[in-house]
């Protein structure tokens, strides 16, 4: 199955909405650090419902264009947006539909792991972004969170699985300089106390206290110079 066939799928059952919920935990500690001015341009790559963009209006950027593989994904943030200013389209993460110097920010929220070629994704948001813009890469889904790798059992998309060193180094070869790279905890999900265990999903506390607190979402800025 592809990409677009995969979350097509998503978004007609309106699994974007229950994204929107799980990864606003984190999410919205990663768009609080995004230097946006008030005549930005960000384009927000993976959108999904379109929430990060949403929210970053909210604080006056100019423009916002979320990025989709998936039309129904992009057509959903669509009818979810009640604002001019921000534009849904679909595309590839290889091949953005943007001129070169012409992005002031890039943000994807638990999406950049779905990239076909994470290396020329990588190279295009290089490419569209202005001197000195910023590139946030927010995901879940790494190397060093040993909790989140059984979701590829889950999924029929090839994802890609880096640890932090990779995705440094990634960062570097694209011709980004990285400005910094932290993970950030989800303390807003309940974990219930250890004599609750094992649930449906997990086998011990300590198991869900590694994945959500402990290692939650890895987050690595780039600047273009």
């Amino acid at each position: 199955m592809s990409v677009r066939e995969e979350f097509d799928e998503w978004a007609t059952a309106g699994k974007d909405r229950g994204m929107e919920d799980r990864h606003w935990h984190t999410a919205k500690h990663v768009l609080a650090r995004m230097p946006v001015e008030p005549d930005d341009v960000v384009l927000d790559l993976g959108t999904g419902s379109g929430y990060a963009l949403r929210a970053l209006r909210e604080r006056g950027i100019d423009r916002g264009y979320g990025l989709d593989g998936a039309p129904e994904m992009a057509r959903n943030a669509r009818s979810y947006t009640d604002d001019d200013r921000l534009g849904f389209l679909v595309g590839d993460f290889d091949s953005l539909p943007f001129a070169d110097d012409s992005v002031d920010h890039v943000v994807s929220m638990e999406a950049f792991y779905y990239a076909a070629d994470p290396h020329t994704t990588l190279s295009e948001i290089r490419r569209i972004l202005r001197p000195g813009g910023t590139w946030y890469c927010a995901v879940n889904y790494f190397a060093e969170s040993e909790h989140t790798h059984q979701w590829q059992e889950l999924i029929d998309i090839e994802m890609t699985l880096w640890n932090r060193s990779q995705y440094r180094e990634a960062f570097r070869k694209a011709g980004f300089h990285v400005a910094s790279q932290d993970t950030i905890p989800d303390r807003e999900i309940d974990i219930p106390p250890a004599d609750a265990f094992p649930t449906d999903d997990w086998d011990s506390r300590e198991a869900m206290v590694d994945r959500y607190r402990t290692w939650g979402t890895l987050l690595t800025v780039g600047v273009a110079p």
